[in-house]
């Protein structure tokens, strides 16, 4: 068994929400846009994606650092920015005095939610939340419907089967994931 460790190369849960949730995330553009910053901030700050799905206002992924590093606020960052900067100006709203100061878009809420793995269960359990997400929001009615997500990964892999979670609504703990 691998227990994750709150340190460097340990495994992090996150929740990204977008600005005043505005719905804009699963658009086929935007989920390609998104994919592209992941994998472009990845190239000079790497991190594994163990689990994610994108939602129209939120992301929940879960994400390994490397060894010797855990600056996961910087990729944020840089994911965000990246993102902003390429995304349609369709989405752009009225910024606020602050957030023109800071040269920011508001594409985003300006923080996000970090919860850090602590053993295998905790990392099952948000795995499983990742997941069911799309269910528990009304999206799809079950996992496999649901395209933005690892789940077909997962389901190729031998974690799942197609059907999980298909008519058997989840219940999760109070300490597992945040909307």
């Amino acid at each position: 068994m691998r227990y994750r460790r709150s340190r460097a190369g340990a495994t992090f849960f996150f929740t990204v929400v977008t600005h005043e949730r505005e719905k804009i995330l699963c658009g086929k553009e935007n989920i390609l846009l998104i994919n592209e910053a992941f994998e472009q901030v990845g190239l000079k700050y790497p991190f594994a994606v163990d689990a994610f799905v994108f939602l129209p206002d939120h992301i929940h992924c879960l994400w390994t650092l490397p060894e010797n590093d855990n600056d996961y606020s910087r990729r944020w960052r840089l994911i965000k920015s990246y993102f902003s900067k390429q995304c349609q100006n369709s989405h752009a709203r009225l910024l606020t005095p602050s957030r023109l100061r800071k040269g920011e878009q508001a594409f985003w809420q300006r923080r996000f939610w970090e919860h850090t793995i602590v053993d295998e269960a905790d990392f099952v359990s948000h795995v499983d939340y990742i997941h069911y997400n799309p269910v528990k929001h009304g999206l799809a009615n079950s996992p496999k419907d649901w395209p933005y997500s690892s789940f077909h990964r997962y389901v190729r892999e031998g974690v799942y089967e197609m059907d999980w979670a298909a008519g058997n609504p989840l219940d999760f703990k109070d300490n597992v994931g945040r909307e």
